[in-house]
């Protein structure tokens, strides 16, 4: 469907897509999106790396040699 029919259909659209269909809107006759439900997007798992590694305690310490690059 191109985007000018899309627009007098949006709420039909949204339906079939929460009803599972796939919904794809078209610019000049180019596939351009996907209309999908939220329920249907990738969950973030923002803890995802949690204990995989550490951070030394001395991670933000002054370090000589970039401070001479940053201070001539």
């Amino acid at each position: 469907m191109n985007i000018y029919e899309a627009k007098n259909q949006l709420s039909k659209l949204i339906a079939m897509a929460q009803a599972g269909e796939e919904v794809i809107i078209a610019r000049n006759g180019e596939p351009a999106v996907r209309l999908v439900p939220i329920s249907a997007l990738p969950a973030r798992n923002l803890g995802h790396f949690k204990g995989l590694f550490t951070v030394p305690d001395d991670f933000d310490n002054e370090d000589p040699e970039i401070e001479a690059l940053f201070n001539r």
